[in-house]
């Protein structure tokens, strides 16, 4: 036998790694095979029996009885095979029973290695198997050493890393530490399965929700998004499949107990729970809170919306930073732009100003035109003439002259701005030029005065001071 008690080696790593049994024991034959063959010759038709009770290996060398031998690997004489069964016959195969003694030192050792290396194998196998059901779960493990900045932390079978992009700003570990996170990615890779941890992904935020809240964790409660600044604000929205069970109270718990004990371990990240709705107006409301919403305005096309705020909430709803706006854009999945009301009342003023610039626009139509969409003359040139006409309630000619004069007006505001901003003509710049020189030369004058009344006085003081 190549390894003593090898029924006991076999059964104590199956169970140390978690690889299966059968595993190991095809990994075994295979590697006693190229022994087998390292001594007998590469064309040898060999076969390995384990018995599975007692623990022992048996190996046959098949061999084809042949009137003339062309290939010893695999071929032997009916004289040669009188020696083994006494009843052969030309064309039947004998199966030579081979004392594994007789591979040597040097074969020996090679079925060793092969045996390490399909073992290192079989466990790597093993490993993404059992990790591959984890992806997207939150894991326990203990941290064992840092590199270049990446945690790598021990998971009892195999090792995870946690790359810096990937835990919370302002978290500090040390050897031995314990630390959860989320399975973010589970990786086949040649040197073995690559565990991919993550303390910053959103769905580390709802798996949190998921093992505190037990009506969560039951169905009842749906987790429909969360959004995050991690280490700072995050933003997680939920829906109740029962009438009865209020899912923002439910999160939050008796006291708030629930939502304080994911806050304590994501490190005082503050949290928004935003009651979801499937009125996308009322969600952006709700997902803007604590800000008091006055009116929203909805471009479907664009997934876009205007939020109008009273001028007191405009710095709430924008949050520190522009926090809790793009909080809610990504919770929403929606582009949000906050205004608010005396901004909001400036541009409409403008807009109408605008559209009445135009010789069949009055203040109603511009009414019109306004709650269409339409807000600005810019508006009215990128429309087309008939969904213009169909808006005015006029002839499709008339729409068109509505848009060459919409064109016609706004050429004239360029125009204006344009000269508004057109920079100093070069007479004005020799003008300038010829003003400061003046100035310069005033100076030197005044300067060339100064220093000669310095001088008259000093003339004086000096006759008056002479001795008679």
């Amino acid at each position: 036998m190549i390894i003593t008690d090898i029924k006991r080696v076999i059964d104590q790593v199956s169970r140390e790694k978690g690889i299966d049994a059968e595993v190991l024991i095809n990994t075994l034959k295979e590697a006693v095979v190229s022994a087998a063959r390292k001594k007998l010759g590469p064309r040898a038709d060999i076969e390995v029996h384990y018995d599975g009770k007692s623990g022992e290996i048996e190996v046959f060398h098949f061999k084809e009885v042949v009137q003339e031998v062309e290939f010893p690997d695999n071929e032997l004489t009916l004289e040669q095979g009188y020696e083994y069964d006494p009843e052969c016959e030309i064309g039947d195969s004998l199966g030579i029973r081979i004392d594994t003694e007789e591979f040597g030192r040097i074969a020996a050792q090679s079925a060793k290695q092969v045996i390490i290396q399909k073992m290192r194998e079989a466990e790597r196998n093993a490993v993404y198997e059992n990790f591959i059901h984890k992806k997207g779960k939150i894991i326990n493990g203990i941290v064992q050493r840092f590199d270049r900045g990446s945690i790598i932390v021990n998971l009892g079978q195999a090792e995870a890393v946690l790359r810096p992009k990937e835990q919370m700003p302002r978290e500090n570990y040390k050897r031995g530490d314990r630390i959860r996170a989320y399975v973010m990615d589970v990786l086949e890779e040649s040197k073995g399965a690559q565990i991919i941890l993550s303390r910053t992904h959103p769905e580390f935020l709802m798996e949190l929700f998921r093992t505190e809240v037990p009506e969560v964790a039951e169905g009842i409660v749906k987790l429909q998004g969360a959004a995050r600044v991690p280490g700072v604000r995050a933003k997680i929205a939920v829906s109740s499949t029962d009438s009865d069970v209020d899912p923002v109270g439910a999160c939050v718990g008796m006291k708030g107990n629930r939502v304080q004990n994911i806050v304590q371990e994501l490190r005082g990240e503050k949290i928004d729970i935003v009651q979801w709705s499937p009125d996308v107006a009322r969600f952006v409301c709700n997902a803007l809170s604590p800000a008091e919403i006055s009116r929203v305005i909805i471009d479907e096309d664009n997934r876009s919306m205007e939020v109008i705020v009273n001028d007191e909430y405009l710095s709430i709803a924008i949050g520190k930073g522009g926090q809790n706006v793009s909080l809610a854009c990504e919770i929403t999945g929606w582009h949000l732009e906050v205004t608010s009301e005396e901004e909001y009342s400036r541009e409409v003023k403008l807009g109408y100003e605008s559209l009445m610039k135009l010789d069949n626009v009055g203040l109603p139509m511009a009414e019109i035109l306004f709650k269409s969409g339409y807000a600005s003359l810019m508006d009215i040139v990128e429309t087309s003439p008939e969904e213009l006409a169909s808006v005015m309630d006029i002839s499709l000619d008339e729409a068109e002259a509505t848009v060459v004069q919409a064109m016609e007006r706004l050429k004239e505001e360029q125009s204006a701005a344009d000269e508004a901003a057109e920079p100093v003509s070069e007479k004005d710049e020799l003008s300038a030029e010829e003003d400061v020189a003046a100035e310069d030369v005033a100076a030197e004058d005044d300067v060339a005065e100064n220093d000669a009344a310095e001088e008259s006085d000093v003339d004086v003081m000096d006759d008056n001071g002479a001795e008679p």
